[in-house]
């Protein structure tokens, strides 16, 4: 398991889920290359491309789990998953059975909803763009994602897939999920942490995904979701484009593909 240090944003996130059944200093400009954020009592834990968990105190989420139970040794069962998308770097079904416990609900739109199969027993609340729902004082709100590129309009079409956006005790974290640099990113407000993809030809450009959060202005920003063959993003070069435009957004970098030798 990976040396995870405890960061903060302050009240207690509670396990208890209201849901339904699927049968029913360094300085701002600086990139950080750690792996957790020092700034807060969450813990943010990298574990490859676009799959996180997040620990608060005695409860765990899960982002887009994938690559198996074996992905997740060392780290404590879910108490929450979010998944974003129907694609196999977001949503792996065998996934979700091995490392789901009993008590674990599974947060996803309706097209995620719609690959499980009926006799399934995992636990899923349906959120779809626009909805917000709360568990536990923690609001989940469902942001849309998808392309804008003529050429890649069909990897993520409007309505189908997920971003979200977490409040917790006044923070608010946002995974972006695969999406462009659309208008529902660029009207977020208050963010604290964003998690933004860029990785072609199936999310957006470096330089549209700078773009994009020097619109809507995080406090920090994570790049995820940025490697991919045959282009991998410049994070650097997003970095210095952040730089340029607004030195107090602080860029970190985690280590979002251990297994990789780029």
């Amino acid at each position: 398991m990976k040396k995870i240090i405890p960061l903060v944003l302050g009240i207690v996130l509670i396990a208890s889920c209201k849901s339904k059944n699927k049968s029913s200093e360094e300085t701002p400009e600086a990139i950080v290359e750690a792996e957790i954020d020092s700034l807060t009592e969450v813990s943010i834990i990298p574990i490859e491309h676009a799959t996180a968990v997040l620990e608060w105190n005695d409860v765990t989420l899960y982002i887009d789990p994938v690559g198996g139970k074996s992905a997740f040794e060392g780290q404590n069962g879910p108490d929450i998953i979010l998944v974003t998308d129907i694609h196999g770097d977001h949503f792996n079904l065998e996934t979700l059975q091995e490392i789901s416990l009993e008590s674990t609900i599974i947060i996803a739109p309706q097209a995620v909803v719609d690959e499980i199969p009926d006799e399934s027993t995992l636990t899923v609340d349906v959120l779809n763009n626009g909805d917000t729902k709360t568990y536990s004082g923690i609001a989940v709100e469902a942001i849309p994602m998808y392309n804008l590129r003529e050429e890649a309009l069909d990897f993520h079409t409007k309505g189908r897939g997920n971003g979200y956006v977490l409040t917790i005790g006044g923070q608010r974290l946002y995974f972006s999920g695969d999406t462009e640099d659309i208008p529902e990113m660029r009207a977020l407000k208050n963010i604290d942490k964003a998690f933004v993809c860029m990785n072609l030809p199936y999310t957006m450009t470096v330089e549209s995904a700078a773009d994009a959060v020097l619109e809507f202005q995080p406090k920090e920003v994570y790049p995820y979701h940025y490697r991919g063959r045959p282009d991998v993003s410049d994070v650097e070069k997003f970095k210095k484009l952040l730089n340029e435009g607004n030195s107090k957004i602080k860029v970190v970098q985690l280590d979002w593909y251990p297994n990789d030798d780029f």
